[in-house]
């Protein structure tokens, strides 16, 4: 079974409903949950998603939505190996080495992202959401 890391701002966009990118995300989620593939976050994303979100839309709209979330993706969880990798993996964006070693650390090779350039030298498979629709709806056709 496939393992896909979701991207902070994949997440963000349908929390915060963005219009130019919550559908396409949304179809992602709903391909990923139908064809049942393992779909994580990190840790660190659910605490930046919940800062984020409850300043735009508040505490309790913040909340449910997590709930709801997790009924669907798994938590990827963040360590102190994983901290020491990253602040060593010579990536400027913190945050970005933090789910490239998170990826890696779960046996995770396929990242989806809205910033591939962030993740230009991870050594992992790196597709935006409408890069790997694409690719899903392709592999289920044969």
């Amino acid at each position: 079974m496939k393992k896909i890391l979701l991207d902070t701002n994949v997440i963000i966009d349908i929390a915060l409903d963005r219009d130019e990118f919550v559908a396409n995300s949304i179809e992602l989620l709903l391909l990923l949950n139908k064809l049942e593939y393992k779909t994580f976050i990190t840790a660190t994303t659910v605490t930046d998603i919940y800062y984020i979100s409850k300043k735009q839309v508040g505490r309790d709209k913040t909340l449910n939505f997590l709930t709801k979330l997790f009924e669907h993706i798994k938590i990827a969880g963040v360590d102190a190996s994983i901290i020491l990798n990253a602040l060593k993996s010579g990536i400027k964006d913190f945050e970005d080495s933090i789910q490239i070693e998170t990826a890696k650390q779960n046996d995770i090779n396929i990242v989806i992202t809205r910033n591939k350039k962030d993740y230009e030298n991870s050594n992992l498979n790196i597709y935006t959401p409408d890069e790997y629709i694409n690719i899903l709806k392709l592999e289920n056709l044969k």
